[in-house]
């Protein structure tokens, strides 16, 4: 669990507006998000019906894509 002492920016109202974080802070938090994002997208190709295909063609499908540019 990430550890956050966020500061509130308030409004006239004393409505919260905003949330500052420090910038170790901040860059702690996209870590965890991207990290999150890693386990969605292994989870959904898991879940997928798509065929397993091996390694190196994988690799030489990607190489292709990436040669062939319109």
């Amino acid at each position: 669990m990430i550890t956050l002492h966020p500061q509130y920016v308030i409004d006239e109202n004393k409505q919260c507006k905003a949330v500052l974080l420090s910038i170790e802070e901040w860059r702690k938090v996209l870590e965890a998000l991207e990290e999150l994002d890693d386990c969605r997208a292994y989870d959904e190709a898991k879940a997928g019906s798509q065929e397993a295909i091996p390694f190196e063609q994988a690799v030489h499908e990607i190489q292709q894509q990436e040669d062939y540019r319109p």
